[in-house]
This record gives C-alpha cells, sequence and structure tokens, in this order.
C-alpha cells in the first residue's frame, strides 16, 4: 500500500495570468482510494484534466510520474494507454446507440474491418455484470436512467482495465441501491490493486470509502492526510479556510399567519393520462421554509412542476395564491402570479450556458430593465450587477459565459434570475446539489434572507440534514401522496424515514 504509483509534483497552470493551480503536489497509492476535496474552484477538476491529458504537456509546469517514470501526455489517448482513465460528471454517452455501441465505442473490437457483434455483446454483458445491471446490451441508452447511464460509463471505464481510476462526483445521480453498487465496486478494485481518485463533494462518502484525503483550496495542496485521521468538520474547515461552526445556518423568526399558497385535495396527471399526484393537501406561510422530502420517485418534484404550470396533463383541486384561487395553466402563468422554481437540472432548464451572466441574470425580470419596450445595457448591466453581488457571485466579468462557472456559481446566477422578479414564493428543487460545503452554506444564507422577507419558501432535498437543518416545517412524500408532516421540533431521520416508506401519519 506504500508503493506510490501516481506522483504530480509542483503543477503550475495558468489562464490568462491567473493561477488556476499553483505548485500542486498530488500522489496516490498503489490500490488505494484517495479523495480529492475542495470546493468548487479549489482546481480539482483542473488537476484532473492536467492528468488525463485535457491539457497537454507544455501548457503547464511541473512532473507527472507513473510507476515512477515520468510521463509527458500530449492527448487523452496517450494518458488512457497508460493506464488513467476519467470519469466525468457530465456523462460522455451517446444516447441514439445502444449500451453496447457505448462501452466499446474507439475500442479495437469496433475497428476491425468485419465487427463481430456477437463478441461485443458478450463482453458487453460481462461489463455490464461488473457494475450489476441485468439490462439487454442492446438497449438503446437514452431510454434508461440517469444513475443507470453513470453506471454504463463506469462499465465502459472499466474495459480500458485502467491502473489509476479518476471518479468525478460519480454518486451525483445515483440512487441509493445504485451507490450501493457503487461502493461495492469501487472496494473490489482496490483489493485488485486499481488506484481510484474519487472526487466528491459528500463527505460523508468520502469518509466511508476513501483510504486518504487531499485538500486543494485556492490551486493550492492544503494537506494530505489518513482518513482515520479526519472528521467531516476539519475536512471542511481546510476546504474552506474557516470553521463553519454550523453547516445550516438556520435563523429564528416570526413567521406570519398569512398563506402565500394553499393546495386543496389536489390532482395531477400526465399527458398520457397516468396520475402524478393524488389528493395533496398542505400549505406554506409567507416567510416559512418547509421542506419536502420523501425517497427517489416520491413525486416531490411532479408535484411543483405540476403547480408551476409544467404538466400537460389534467389537474383537480384547488391552488389559492394570498388566499386568492388561481388556475395555473403554464410556467408563465406561474411567473405572473409570484411564483419561482429554480430546476434540480440548472444546466438544462435553469440556464442558457452559451449566453453571459448578465442576459441569465436579466432573463426573466426583462420588463425591469427595459425603455420604451427596449432593453437599455446600462440597466441591466447596473441591474445585474447589483444582483450578483448580493449573491457574493465569484466571476472576473459579467461578459463571462455562465457554462464556464462552477457549479455553485451557476446556482447563484439561477437563483439570482428568479430574486430579480421578487417572487411571492419560490420553490428550490434540489438547490444544492453537486455544489461544496462553502457555496451552500452561501445560498443557505440567501435562503434565511429571503425567508425573513417574507417570500415563501419550498425546499425539496434528497439531503435529510439540508431539510431537517434548514426548515420549519418538513412534510414528506410516498408514491405521489403525502404520508407526513412534522414540525421542526418532531422532525428527525428516523421518523422521516418512517413516513417516506409510507408508514406515517400528518402531525
Amino acid at each position: 500500500m506504500n508503493d506510490l504509483v501516481l506522483e504530480m509534483k509542483n503543477i503550475t497552470k495558468d489562464f490568462s495570468g491567473i493561477k488556476a493551480l499553483d505548485n500542486v503536489t498530488f500522489s496516490v497509492r498503489k490500490g488505494e482510494i484517495h479523495a480529492l476535496c475542495g470546493e468548487n474552484g479549489a482546481g480539482k477538476s483542473t488537476l484532473m484534466k492536467v492528468l488525463s491529458g485535457v491539457y497537454p504537456s507544455g501548457t503547464y509546469s511541473g512532473s507527472i510520474f507513473l510507476n515512477n517514470k515520468e510521463m509527458n501526455f500530449k492527448n487523452i489517448k496517450e494518458s488512457q494507454d497508460a493506464g488513467i482513465t476519467i470519469i466525468y460528471q457530465e456523462l460522455a454517452l451517446v444516447g441514439e446507440m445502444t449500451v453496447a455501441e457505448n462501452l466499446f465505442i474507439g475500442h479495437d473490437l469496433m475497428r476491425a474491418p468485419i465487427i463481430d457483434w456477437n463478441e461485443i455483446y458478450r463482453q458487453a454483458i460481462v461489463a455490464l455484470k461488473r457494475v450489476r445491471l441485468d439490462i439487454d446490451p442492446q438497449t438503446k441508452v437514452s431510454d434508461l436512467t440517469v444513475g443507470k447511464q453513470q453506471l454504463i460509463e463506469i462499465a465502459k471505464a472499466l474495459t480500458k482495465q485502467p491502473e489509476v481510476l479518476i471518479l468525478d462526483e460519480p454518486t451525483a445521480a445515483l440512487t441509493e441501491s445504485d451507490v450501493s453498487i457503487l461502493i461495492k465496486l469501487l472496494n473490489e478494485l482496490r483489493d485488485q490493486g486499481v488506484s481510484c481518485i474519487y472526487i466528491s463533494h459528500k463527505l460523508s462518502e468520502v469518509l466511508e470509502l476513501a483510504d486518504s484525503v487531499t485538500i486543494l483550496r485556492d490551486g493550492r495542496t492544503i494537506s494530505t492526510d489518513e482518513i482515520s485521521e479526519c472528521s467531516e468538520e476539519s475536512i471542511i474547515t481546510k476546504m474552506v479556510g474557516r470553521e463553519l461552526t454550523e453547516l445550516f445556518p438556520y435563523e429564528e423568526r416570526e413567521i406570519a399567519n398569512e398563506e402565500v399558497l394553499r393546495v386543496e385535495n389536489y390532482t395531477s396527471y400526465d399527458k398520457s393520462g397516468k396520475k402524478i399526484v393524488s389528493d395533496i393537501n398542505f400549505n406554506v406561510k409567507k416567510g416559512e421554509i418547509v421542506g419536502f422530502s420523501g425517497l427517489m420517485g416520491a413525486g416531490r418534484s411532479e408535484l411543483f412542476i405540476s403547480l408551476f404550470g409544467g404538466m400537460n396533463g389534467k389537474k383537480e383541486g384547488t391552488v389559492k395564491i394570498d388566499g386568492k384561487t388561481t388556475n395555473i395553466k403554464s410556467p408563465a402563468n406561474a411567473i405572473s402570479e409570484g411564483l419561482a422554481y429554480v430546476s434540480e437540472d440548472r444546466k438544462r432548464y435553469g440556464l442558457i450556458l452559451g449566453m453571459d451572466i448578465t442576459k441569465n441574470t436579466t432573463l426573466i425580470a426583462l420588463n425591469k430593465v427595459m425603455k420604451l419596450n427596449i432593453i437599455d445595457k446600462a440597466l441591466e448591466v447596473n441591474a445585474a450587477q447589483q444582483i450578483t453581488e448580493r449573491m457574493k457571485l465569484k466571476a472576473a466579468n459579467l461578459d463571462i459565459e455562465v457554462g464556464k462557472l462552477s457549479g455553485g456559481n451557476q446556482q447563484k446566477i439561477v437563483l439570482s434570475k428568479w430574486i430579480m422578479n421578487n417572487p411571492k414564493l419560490l420553490i428550490l428543487d434540489e438547490p444544492t446539489r453537486g455544489i461544496d460545503v462553502g457555496a451552500k452554506y452561501e445560498i443557505y444564507k440567501i435562503i434565511n434572507e429571503l425567508a425573513q422577507q417574507g417570500v415563501g419558501i419550498v425546499l425539496i432535498s434528497s439531503e435529510l440534514p439540508e431539510v431537517l437543518g434548514m426548515s420549519d416545517r418538513v412534510i414528506v412524500m410516498s408514491e405521489g401522496k403525502i404520508t407526513g408532516e412534522l414540525s421542526r421540533k418532531e422532525a428527525t431521520q428516523e421518523k422521516i424515514m418512517v413516513c417516506a416508506t409510507g408508514g406515517g401519519s400528518r402531525g
């Protein structure tokens, strides 16, 4: 276990004079799981792009040694041929191709003059069994869940027989059962002598899985420690450079009696007529943070997409905003009624990635930056500057495309966009997914600030500590129905899980 398979020494990488990596040193032993942690923008992805050949030799300074041999990768293929394989958070699968074709795309088996499909399918079945997937290799990838696609990406990486496997936020889209499969697989790979570099914001996973952890901050190596010497608190302190005395900075406040939203006997169907949620009853008061919890597929997101006008099927029941019955038929109706919805998929539904920060920020509230029905550039820039400063956005300027920003900064822009419209009710669907603890803390402070101003908040989250830490009240769903409602004082992880599995009741 003490033999180093990988050493990266004094790696420095500049972008337009700004140091993304500053003299970083990082090493991995043979047959270990080595976690790499740090806030968004700390340099983790840049370091892995150097290692994997995305940034070729000559574009950075420093040295890379693999099994004591210095490497100068000119491209990704050279890195892969040397035994380094990376699985990015953004999946690199072709949806219209089959599972088997995706597993072996670019493989020698697919380059033969005559492709032996029987051999490809045989090897595909072996690869899928390795990640515990019992599916037909001829299935189209687009027909599978995101979680299964993630496991296929891992199976694809393993067909390359890597000596060093890099996993970037591998569990972000996985269910609990899929996470369990991944953990077993990584433990098996460790036993087989494969070294894994594990990048994750989920520190509970890091503490469970890793043998050691390296912390990066502001492009520098802060420390490398054995995991037995670490706690979640010590890792966070090194990541952010300060102690977060409370991960969830909940603030006590007076909650008004006035309701911003009331939903009565609400049932919703999709366009095929399938029932999505059934007989839903709840309310949200002004300035109240109501957490929505439940297992995967419980219907939380579907409920609020429907309430926001995003489902095309039939709806039954009553929806009141500020005490007045309303009939929301589209997201445009919802916005005009004072609702805002931060989607769990910010890149697909929350942002226009090729557009700059300013335009993304003002997209919902264009009427506030227009004169005589024409966008006033000075007004637009000033409005964007004010809201992004309030959000503590980290960006060199507002002309940067949002696709080039970290996840935490992207999420701040999504929030900025909706807050500019002064919503009465803000629906947050997995608002901190895939972002680091420092950015999470800042978003929680924003949530508190909005609640203090009287905005009703719906917090949909799969992270129980987040729901418990930030909510005034917790509503639990299971199979499209509300199965429990708990006050802040009553709510515990155990009670929520009982309700989430259908065994709870309204409190």
